[in-house]
């Protein structure tokens, strides 16, 4: 996540962790530019195969 983000200049101003997931702050103008990087990054546009 960190790096995808890092790739495309998204600065990260805050982290907040716990066990089971990762939240970021990033700068409002570059929300849908994020959602789509790391939707991209973790392939969430294939389906699951059973």
């Amino acid at each position: 996540m960190f790096q995808a983000l890092a790739d495309e200049n998204i600065n990260i101003l805050m982290i907040s962790t716990s066990e089971i997931k990762i939240s970021c702050v990033i700068q409002d103008k570059y929300a849908e530019l994020a959602v789509r990087v790391l939707h991209d990054a973790f392939e969430l546009d294939k389906g699951s195969e059973v």
